[in-house]
């Protein structure tokens, strides 16, 4: 444990191996959630999809259903093995950075919790008979008066803010964002132009999501989206493993014994990944690993899960300031929801310096045509030092993959871009 504290202390990029990962069947059997639950949720957002398109007609061409593209990016491959990578099998996109609605992996749980507590005043006033009823009544002049009388409140450090903010708002609710000092200001100014309040903080994320939820809680007709400890959220982003199974369907792709899948999950609190993690372990069991990956500056799932302390333990307790370029991953503390479901499934960590970022950034665009955010640039550490940094490579033997790795499927989970202003997305392209 010291060696690794050590090297985390010194803002060394680093691949941690998860000590405390046990079988997939004996980690799902700890987590309270099962397949219904996901089923659930993905029933509910096709429940939603009708008023979905109402709102964003944009979301048409999909029936409502908010999902990116699984892209397969054979020249970024051959970039990072240029760049000695030693990276075989095949490696995958998967662009949550064009989500509808609001351009990130947030659409997935940020926009399923509130469209669920939609559903749970609606129901409750009558609005709704059951859950079998028509949802476009929850676009009538009734429901968004009663929407009307609430708030909808979240603390955030850009993305979360942004599928809250621009859901409640569509919807009738009082939107009030909660935003870090690391939120960009493009997206500050986005969301006040959609109709949601934005409050700003000097601290960090942990600041503002204190203040939210105090201010939440003082007001009865106040519901706080809690990125810390939400079922909702984690359930929204579990939804995503059988959507992205249906596309490796589509691709010919096979996950089985002899072709593992590795998936790289930028991580912030950890909800997202997390709730990815544990979609796909419903879905492939022992043949996905799933790495997260966080700047080396504000690791902070890494460092909960490598000191023990889970929630009780900061970045800043460790002596790292907790700054990134990386907006969406610039979170000092994990979820302890989240820590207490990775601690037994999550394969392991990488650690990225923010100077990658943009270096992959521009690679990736270049190559593929395809622009995301320094944020969502994070998960190609992963792939490009899987097979050549020494503990993933010791992963790799003690779980029998060597020889299986030319016939692996990596995915790199893109978390965000699509709404980055033009100007901004010259500026990190470098184009004049």
């Amino acid at each position: 444990m010291k060696e690794y504290m050590d090297r985390i202390k010194n803002e060394e990029e680093l691949c941690w191996i998860n000590p405390c990962r046990v079988s997939a069947a004996e980690a799902l059997s700890q987590v309270e959630f099962n397949e219904y639950d996901v089923a659930d949720a993905a029933a509910r957002l096709q429940r939603f999809a009708p008023l979905i398109m109402h709102y964003f007609p944009e979301t048409k061409v999909d029936g409502g259903i908010i999902e990116s593209p699984l892209t397969e990016i054979d020249e970024m491959k051959e970039i990072l093995n240029g760049e000695g990578a030693r990276l075989t099998g095949r490696l995958f996109l998967k662009r949550d950075s064009d989500l509808k609605v609001s351009g990130s992996v947030k659409a997935r749980g940020g926009v399923y919790e509130v469209l669920k507590h939609s559903e749970d005043l609606a129901i409750k006033a009558g609005i709704l008979d059951s859950k079998a009823d028509d949802y476009m009544k929850l676009a009538s002049d009734e429901a968004r008066e009663l929407f009307g009388k609430y708030k909808v409140q979240v603390g955030s450090t850009g993305n979360l803010g942004m599928s809250i903010g621009i859901m409640s708002a569509a919807l009738g609710f009082e939107a009030i964002v909660h935003m870090s000092m690391d939120a960009k200001q493009w997206k500050k100014d986005l969301l006040r132009e959609r109709g949601a309040t934005v409050i700003e903080y000097e601290g960090d994320y942990g600041a503002a999501v204190e203040q939210g939820r105090a201010e939440s809680d003082a007001d009865p007709m106040s519901y706080f989206v809690d990125d810390e400890n939400s079922e909702a959220l984690f359930l929204g982003y579990a939804v995503a493993a059988g959507r992205m199974d249906a596309q490796f369907k589509e691709q010919g792709v096979v996950i089985d014994d002899n072709h593992p899948l590795f998936v790289y999950l930028p991580c912030g609190v950890g909800g997202a990944p997390g709730g990815v993690t544990f979609g796909l372990k419903l879905l492939y069991g022992d043949n996905v690993h799933c790495f997260f990956v966080e700047p080396v500056t504000c690791p902070c799932m890494l460092v909960g899960l490598e000191s023990g302390e889970m929630n009780n333990i900061c970045v800043q307790d460790v002596g790292l300031s907790g700054i990134t370029e990386a907006d969406g991953l610039a979170v000092g503390r994990p979820s302890g929801l989240v820590c207490r479901f990775m601690n037994l499934m999550m394969a392991g960590e990488f650690t990225v310096d923010d100077s990658r970022l943009n270096y992959y950034l521009r690679k990736l665009y270049n190559s593929e045509g395809l622009f995301i955010e320094p944020s969502s640039c994070a998960g190609f550490i992963g792939p490009a030092t899987i097979s050549t940094d020494e503990d993933a490579r010791r992963y790799l033997m003690q779980n029998e993959l060597e020889d299986k790795m030319a016939d692996a499927v990596h995915v790199a989970w893109a978390t965000g871009g699509s709404m980055v202003p033009q100007d901004i997305r010259d500026k990190l392209l470098r184009i004049e």
